[in-house]
């Protein structure tokens, strides 16, 4: 009961201090009596608190054999109750000393809130009509030499709860559901896409150049061969060569590496899906991920209907295509399409307070796009395939045929976050070469995110690549949208964060 009331408050450093020399000795005894919790090796659990509640009337007066974490103790003298936690959520524990042997009780009123137990007892219904079980024995299986945080204040610092993971999932149950969500997505997207007749695959997490986006990238190096090689930023470049190779249908999921800021929305390695699809367009693509989104919604959540960041968001399939040139028309009152001269479209994007990156081309592309950057893609809330890109921002996209200043692109938004990322793939190798070369030249301009020159991806484009439609998505994101997350990091189980002096 001591550790108990000590738990109902804020803990000084010597509380804490002086509970973790308590728990020591209670080990130290343990072992000296030969019965070392740490020597248990197994125990063949049969039942969780989920099974029970479920299925209560059922088991109800049948013995189980139970496991999980104490997380709480109350009672005096012979009869005990705790909360016990396992995979699946929490069930009571009704221990009573005339109805165990003496001495398993006796050890069991030493153990601490933290140590995890196997239990043999049978599912009864306390008076208060609570679910429980009755314990007929109870076995140490670990002990915690740590207390857990105490009961009322938990665990409440994101920036501990981040760096401690296993200590926010033991505390805050409800963060557990994040992560299941996370799984069951994921599952969804594979069930999906197999269906579709696409063939899961691996590509390389080191290469000798980092292709397929325009990030910068992390620099490691390999002793053997004695060259730096980069951790790659996307999974571009080797899955099309694969579609060369006449592999029709295929995607990878995988972590992604980006050697840039961390915000809300971005950790430096994160979980993207690429898939290309031979003989379709970016049209398909919008196909896939609305089916992808709007049904994993549908079959986790049970209904399209979800809140994210303070907004109503609705996935109901039919999603707005919208190309820039009229996203920019309606939100910022500028009709490129009336403009063809590069001056007088950079001067228009600057009469609305836009400005160019100063290691960009002063294009019409690029004031194109700067306005919706700037100005438009904060607005976007409801899902939104935002259509028909600069050439400028799309290095590996295929030309529009109506407007060859423009590409046969997308990106998803919802709630002015980019979800995905949509191409037809440009498949004329010295289209591609001509771009690349561009890539370059800004990259010598002090662009450092600019695409990378691949020869080897020329030289697989030169053997004839199919009509392709191809679309990278951030699962991260996608994820917090389903949970309503505001930050990246309660997604992602261990995310980056800044070492402790």
């Amino acid at each position: 009961m001591s550790e108990q009331k000590n738990q109902q408050q804020v803990q000084p450093e010597q509380d804490l201090s002086q509970q973790t020399k308590v728990r020591r000795e209670k080990l130290a005894a343990l072992q000296a009596e030969g019965q070392d919790p740490f020597q248990q090796t197994r125990f063949d659990w049969d039942a969780t608190s989920q099974q029970i509640k479920d299925n209560f009337d059922a088991m109800e007066g049948k013995a189980v054999k139970v496991v999980g974490r104490l997380m709480s103790k109350r009672g005096m003298g012979k009869v005990s109750f705790c909360d016990l936690q396992d995979r699946d959520g929490r069930i009571q524990l009704y221990a009573r000393q005339d109805e165990m042997d003496e001495a398993v009780y006796k050890k069991f009123k030493k153990y601490d809130i933290g140590d995890i137990v196997g239990v043999d007892g049978e599912v009864f219904r306390t008076q208060r009509g609570e679910m429980s079980v009755r314990a007929k024995n109870i076995t140490l299986l670990s002990k915690a030499l740590l207390p857990l945080p105490e009961k009322f204040h938990g665990l409440q610092d994101k920036e501990l709860r981040f760096r401690q993971r296993y200590v926010d999932l033991m505390v805050n149950p409800e963060v557990k559901r994040n992560f299941i969500i996370r799984s069951q997505f994921i599952k969804f997207m594979r069930e999906y896409l197999d269906g579709q007749g696409y063939i899961e695959v691996e590509t390389p997490v080191l290469n000798t150049i980092a292709g397929g986006a325009a990030a910068r990238p992390f620099i490691t190096h390999h002793n053997t061969l004695d060259i730096d090689m980069y951790m790659r930023i996307a999974t571009e470049l080797p899955l099309k060569r694969l579609i060369v190779g006449g592999m029709d249908r295929v995607y990878e999921i995988g972590r992604i590496f980006r050697n840039e800021g961390m915000d809300p929305k971005h950790n430096p390695e994160f979980t993207t899906v690429e898939l290309y699809q031979a003989y379709t367009d970016f049209h398909g693509m919008m196909d896939v991920a609305e089916g992808i989104i709007s049904g994993a919604a549908q079959k986790i959540l049970g209904t399209y209907e979800v809140e994210w960041q303070g907004e109503k968001i609705d996935l109901t399939p039919g999603w707005r295509r919208l190309t820039m040139v009229d996203a920019v028309k309606e939100y910022v009152g500028i009709d490129f399409g009336a403009i063809s001269d590069d001056a007088e479209a950079v001067a228009a994007a600057k009469a609305v307070g836009v400005e160019l990156a100063e290691a960009a081309e002063k294009t019409w592309g690029n004031a194109l796009y700067a306005c919706f950057d700037q100005r438009v893609e904060e607005k976007l809330i409801q899902p939104t395939f935002i259509t028909m890109y600069p050439v400028e921002v799309s290095p590996l996209t295929k030309r529009s045929p109506a407007d060859p200043r423009l590409t046969e692109r997308f990106e998803l938004f919802v709630c002015h976050s980019e979800l995905a990322n949509a191409y037809s793939e440009l498949n004329d190798p010295i289209d591609q070469r001509r771009r690349f070369e561009k890539q370059v030249e800004q990259r010598e301009r002090g662009d450092d995110e600019t695409e990378m020159l691949d020869e080897d991806f020329l030289n697989a484009l030169e053997y004839g690549m199919p009509p392709t439609g191809g679309m990278g998505m951030g699962i991260d994101r996608t994820v917090m949208m389903l949970t309503n997350s505001d930050t990246i990091r309660e997604v992602i189980l261990f995310p980056t964060m800044k070492p402790l002096d």
